[in-house]
């Protein structure tokens, strides 16, 4: 992937998602401490009935990215599973982006991982006084009582199990380290370096919990 500032996309519908999506791209933005390149919903497109959330990329002649983020429409009262749809589609945006500006390649397990752990970031923050038995509330939503929608025996299927499980010890590191002190200065240099790191050492940091 080269040139994030070749990026091509459009996308007129889906006004409510683009807001929410344009309002997660700059909570990420500012944990992560990463320069906007492009706007989301410059990207956006609604899903096709049925579909999940997902990422199309496709590099162009000239050696740009052409972009699509393709997300569910909102209900009138948004349930957890399209919120975390929309988080995940504007962490890969944001993840992509960000590994084409400074020139980085990204697997797709690695975009998954971030995803896992993004979901939590931005959910708690919108926690008044967020302390331990809401990250463990949160936690126990986002990864315990989940559905995976492809068998385990498939390559998709395996992706997500093991992205799952390195965030979920990652995010439990977290909550035990740094959330029952209220030590959030230093839990967002550790959520830094974990963006910042490539597949193997995500993996890592997720295991070392």
């Amino acid at each position: 992937m080269t040139g994030a500032n070749r990026l091509a996309g459009n996308g007129a519908e889906l006004v409510r998602e683009r807001a929410l999506a344009a309002r997660i791209q700059r909570a990420l933005e500012r944990v992560y401490r990463i320069d906007r390149v492009v706007d989301i919903g410059d990207f956006v497109h609604c899903a096709e009935t049925g579909r999940r959330e997902a990422l199309l990329l496709r590099e162009t002649d000239d050696g740009g990215i052409e972009v699509s983020v393709q997300l569910p429409q909102l209900e009138e009262k948004a349930e957890l599973d399209t919120l975390c749809q929309i988080i995940e589609g504007v962490s890969h945006f944001v993840y992509v982006i960000e590994r084409a500006r400074v020139g980085r390649e990204a697997t797709q397990l690695e975009l998954e991982m971030q995803a896992e752990v993004d979901k939590w970031v931005v959910l708690a923050a919108d926690v008044r006084d967020f302390d331990v038995v809401d990250s463990a509330r949160l936690r126990a939503r986002l990864y315990e009582h989940v559905t995976f929608t492809h068998d385990a025996r498939c390559e998709l299927g395996e992706r997500y199990r093991i992205a799952n499980d390195a965030a979920h010890c990652f995010v439990r590191r977290l909550e035990r380290d740094y959330v029952g002190s209220a030590r959030f200065g230093e839990m967002r240099r550790e959520l830094r370096r974990f963006f910042q790191v490539g597949q193997e050492e995500k993996l890592r940091l997720g295991r070392a919990a």
